[in-house]
């Protein structure tokens, strides 16, 4: 399996706590945001990670080559030369993966998601060109919700209101690696806009499944203060895996 991160963000939110890094090179407890994502990675059997980045990616870099040996993947990078959007920026990193799929995550959010089941998943909905991570939340106002069919078709989203219990997309992807996922699609595009929503409704080929496992996205300085809650977490899954 080959994974994808999303890493070349502004972070403009953070930056009144965290400056002079990429968001996924925020610390938290002594080690990078990107640590833990790769620590969980370590659970499944992924064997390629392709980082996109383009802010403040030489601070990726320099910090990939001092611990790849502590990974058992290949790394490669995709980089935005100027800023692409989510859109763009998948469109690229999809560009540098061998296999027929990829998963994807944003390089700011943890999610505790099972990405063994939720490929299996994916590969089992013979009408899926995507499958989306869903999280349960209750009493949020950050986040739109999403709505789902029977069969785990997404059917519509929702923009962002005050909920007292919903679905929200949780930022982790199975995506098919096929030349007609962003065809006629500009340089610089929302993947959310013009690719999540452009394939969800009743005939759509957006499916999701719900998963419970703990998650954060420390894209905002009152989540990134909660981000300590990770280290717990990581070393959960590290004896999950042991």
């Amino acid at each position: 399996m080959e994974v994808i991160i999303l890493a070349g963000g502004l972070g403009t939110r953070l930056r009144s706590v965290v400056s002079e890094v990429p968001k996924c090179m925020a610390p938290v407890a002594g080690k990078p945001f990107l640590w833990y994502l790769l620590k969980y990675l370590t659970r499944f059997n992924f064997t390629r990670v392709v980082l996109s980045v383009g802010y403040l990616r030489e601070v990726i870099f320099k910090w990939i080559d001092e611990v790849k040996d502590d990974f058992p993947f290949e790394f490669d990078y995709a980089i935005e030369e100027t800023p692409l959007g989510t859109g763009g920026g998948i469109r690229l990193a999809m560009s540098k993966i061998q296999g027929t799929e990829a998963v994807v995550l944003n390089g700011d959010t943890f999610f505790d998601v099972k990405l063994d089941t939720l490929v299996e998943a994916h590969r089992r909905q013979p009408w899926a060109e995507i499958t989306l991570a869903l999280k349960q939340m209750r009493n949020f106002d950050r986040y739109g919700t999403v709505e789902v069919d029977t069969d785990g078709r997404i059917i519509k989203f929702n923009e962002k209101r005050q909920c007292e219990e919903g679905l929200i997309n949780g930022g982790v992807y199975v995506l098919n690696n096929t030349a007609s996922m962003f065809e006629g699609l500009p340089q610089k595009f929302s993947f959310e806009t013009e690719v999540l929503q452009a394939r969800c409704g009743a005939a759509g080929t957006l499916y999701g499944t719900v998963h419970n496992g703990y998650f954060i996205d420390i894209g905002v300085p009152e989540d990134y203060r909660k981000a300590e809650e990770i280290v717990e977490v990581i070393n959960d899954n590290l004896k999950k895996k042991s």
